[in-house]
């Protein structure tokens, strides 16, 4: 499936694959990040690296990780003057008699506070039940990160349970929240 053919927009958004042109908002969008406000933003992000043609590279990865179904990456624009507000990710998790797969989200710091995240997430949960043929999406969300939490809940998903020691990061295992949401 080409990816790069499946866009969205809903009231204030596109949500899309980036191209190479996209370099100068995306690059833009993670410069004007405000300092972190909690354990799990990562604020201001040091972009020397991000050249035009490491974006490039990064464009094509993102392809490639598309065309191997394992992984899906969506920009999030703002339609009014494409301002790049965040990332959408689904991770496929199996497929065959599952169709399962995962959703993560960023929405960029400067951004919060707007809708912005609710609005993506919603129309992002579209795109995967019908063009990339999901059938369950979930959201491990760490068991602290109340704004994740509620952004899952504001879309529909459930609580199913808490994986314990599910991922490992800040040195140690920790605890995960499961949220779902099956086709409908």
């Amino acid at each position: 499936m080409d990816t790069y053919l499946i866009a969205s927009e809903t009231t204030k958004l596109i949500i899309r694959p980036i191209t190479p042109s996209d370099y100068e908002a995306w690059l833009k969008g993670f410069s004007d990040r405000l300092p972190s406000q909690h354990k799990y933003d990562d604020g201001l992000i040091d972009m020397e690296e991000c050249s035009e043609e490491w974006f490039v590279n990064l464009v094509n990865k993102y392809q490639q990780l598309a065309l191997e179904d394992s992984a899906y990456i969506f920009e999030i624009f703002l339609k009014e003057d494409g301002r790049h507000v965040g990332t959408i990710d689904f991770s496929t998790l199996a497929r065959e008699g599952f169709q399962w797969g995962r959703i993560g989200y960023t929405i960029h710091n400067q951004f919060w506070g707007r809708g912005y995240g609710k609005e993506a997430v919603r129309e992002a949960l579209v795109i995967a039940f019908t063009k990339l043929g999901y059938h369950r999406i979930e959201a491990h969300i760490n068991v602290d990160n109340i704004a994740s939490e509620r952004l899952a809940q504001s879309v529909g998903m459930q609580f199913e349970c808490v994986r314990k020691g599910f991922i490992y990061e800040f040195g140690k295992w920790t605890d995960n929240l499961v949220y779902y949401l099956n086709e409908n």
